[in-house]
């Protein structure tokens, strides 16, 4: 009876065992397929992580278009001049901006968000910030603004730190004094003092110039945080020539100033978004690459009075 025991509480622990191996390979293999309980099929889950944020071509599809976000956010946000009459201007008063620069934001609002640019005027979707030549870069780089309209000037250097659109308006350094001044032109400006804007490309310009026509020539510079500034320091006598762009100098040009013949060191304005926001940058080129061959950038540069 023992024996028959013994064989008996053997064969049921073979049972057992056999059961438990055949039970962890049907775990095992549902942990791999996982079932649907809508159909009583498998579902294939073993590499849907991996494949979760990728395309059939293998492209990052887990993040937004930059677009997308700013669709999201309701405004696209732009840094712009509010200093420089028909290019970037605020009213004090009523804190309504306007210029070249304000209208070309929102064209390139009303392509983020399917309307026109006067239906982007009206639903306000577009948020400005007024921005510096000191200002604009940093802001752009924290993410506090997605795109600078401000006359900002495309150079070599700074298209390593930024994206450029193609350039919506070309213009040249220029010089302004005092219409009782006694200058007429940059050779008469050996000792004199030039008021430039902080973190422009203003006083390079200059420079390279001279150097360029070997001119007997040594003015001296000092740095403004705005253009309102700098046609203060003129009038009241602490600079002699004011200089910037020529677009911008003729904003602030009365009976009291003379702007200079002199034309140089180029400047070409670009729309300019952070360096590494590529799909932005592509449609803001799409929209001024559109604007210019259909002719209708030049219409808004001529309803501006601008030369």
């Amino acid at each position: 009876m023992k024996k028959i025991r013994t064989k008996k509480l053997r064969l049921i622990f073979g049972l057992v065992l056999s059961l438990t191996m055949i039970l962890g390979t049907a775990c095992s293999s549902s942990e791999k397929t996982g079932t649907d309980s809508t159909t009583g099929g498998t579902v294939n889950t073993e590499d849907t992580t991996a494949d979760s944020d990728t395309n059939s071509s293998g492209s990052d599809t887990s993040s937004s278009g930059e677009a997308d976000k700013i669709k999201s956010a309701g405004v696209l946000k732009v840094g712009c001049k509010v200093d420089v009459p028909k290019f970037g201007l605020q009213d004090t008063a009523t804190g309504e901006y306007t210029g070249l620069e304000i209208d070309l934001a929102y064209e390139i609002a009303g392509k983020i968000f399917g309307v026109t640019a006067e239906e982007a005027k009206t639903k306000k979707l577009v948020e400005f910030q007024g921005v510096t030549a000191k200002t604009r870069g940093a802001l752009l780089d924290n993410g506090e603004i997605d795109l600078v309209i401000a006359t900002f000037t495309i150079t070599d250097e700074r298209k390593e730190s930024w994206n450029f659109s193609s350039p919506y308006f070309t213009d040249a350094v220029g010089l302004m004094c005092l219409a009782d001044a006694a200058y007429s032109s940059i050779e008469d400006l050996d000792g004199a003092i030039i008021g430039v804007s902080q973190g422009s490309s203003t006083q390079a310009g200059i420079e390279q110039y001279i150097a360029d026509e070997n001119l007997s020539v040594t003015p001296e510079f000092q740095e403004f945080d705005g253009y309102p500034s700098l046609s203060a320091a003129l009038a009241s006598g602490n600079i002699d020539v004011f200089s910037v762009d020529r677009a911008i100098l003729a904003g602030y040009n009365d009976d009291t100033t003379k702007i200079l013949p002199d034309r140089f060191a180029e400047q070409e304005y670009g729309v300019a978004s952070a360096i590494n926001n590529k799909e932005l940058a592509a449609l803001v080129e799409e929209v001024v690459t559109d604007l210019k061959s259909s002719g209708k950038l030049d219409t808004m540069i001529s309803d501006w009075g601008i030369e």
